[in-house]
């Protein structure tokens, strides 16, 4: 079963969050209803998706967002939205 890795944008709070599953649109409308009440996302209810990349499987999806989520770089978010091959090239190289 495919899954995803997203990246969803908050405009009020100007912050981006980075996340994975196997329904994107169920998940952005979860992260703004608050339903993930311990989940960073609490913060707004204005999410937007801005990127959407699609695993073979939830391992590689989960990879991907952990190695996003070090990298702990608006830039480097902002950049593999600009470039999504960035993603490509981070599970060849795992």
């Amino acid at each position: 079963m495919s899954h995803f890795l997203y990246i969803l944008y908050s405009k009020t709070s100007s912050k981006y969050y980075v996340g994975e599953t196997h329904n994107v649109e169920e998940r952005i409308f979860k992260h703004n209803q608050h339903e993930y009440s311990n989940s960073f996302s609490k913060i707004a209810n204005d999410w937007k998706l801005v990127l959407f990349f699609e695993c073979e499987d939830r391992t590689r999806a989960l990879y991907l967002e952990r190695f996003i989520k070090r990298m702990k770089s608006k830039l480097f978010i902002e950049k593999v939205i600009q470039n999504t091959e960035i993603l490509s090239d981070i599970l060849s190289k795992r």
